[in-house]
């Protein structure tokens, strides 16, 4: 009975959950629902877990910082079309320790640009659900994930 007085941690849906020590939190910023319960689903099994979620840039840049998220997965038409390279790097002014990971569908010269400004790393959509899961997981025990 005296277990029930501990208080013990919550989770989103505020249902008790003890939390691994070792768990990466992630923020999801994706406009597509169907992409965005597809990566709740591939990360189930992996050490990170999203602790929060976002379908537009302006709500990504609210809830993140106060989030207090280890690693932001975005999809790169969240961002804004004008100026993405300077979205990132305000974010990244805000959370300078945040990973930010960019899911893009194919990689131009624009692209590319931006995400060597402020991005820790891309993957590209056509990649495999366990291949993205991998290199995600590499990345957030401080890895390179090529």
């Amino acid at each position: 009975m005296a277990e029930m007085n501990i208080p013990q941690p919550m989770d989103v849906a505020g249902k008790n959950r003890q939390y691994d020590e070792y768990m990466t939190r992630l923020y999801l910023s994706n406009a597509t629902p169907e992409e965005s319960s597809a990566f709740r689903l591939m990360l189930l099994d992996t050490t990170l877990e999203v602790v929060g979620e976002a379908a537009d840039w302006f709500t990504t840049v609210v809830e993140v910082p106060i989030s207090h998220v280890d690693m932001l997965l975005l999809d790169w038409d969240m961002l804004p079309i004008n100026s993405p390279g300077a979205a990132l790097n305000e974010l990244r002014m805000v959370c300078p320790s945040i990973l930010i990971v960019i899911f893009i569908s194919e990689q131009d010269a624009q692209k590319q640009a931006a995400l060597s400004i402020a991005a820790d790393m891309f993957i590209t959509k056509g990649e495999t659900p366990k291949r993205i899961a991998e290199r995600l997981e590499v990345v957030a025990a401080g890895g390179l994930a090529q």
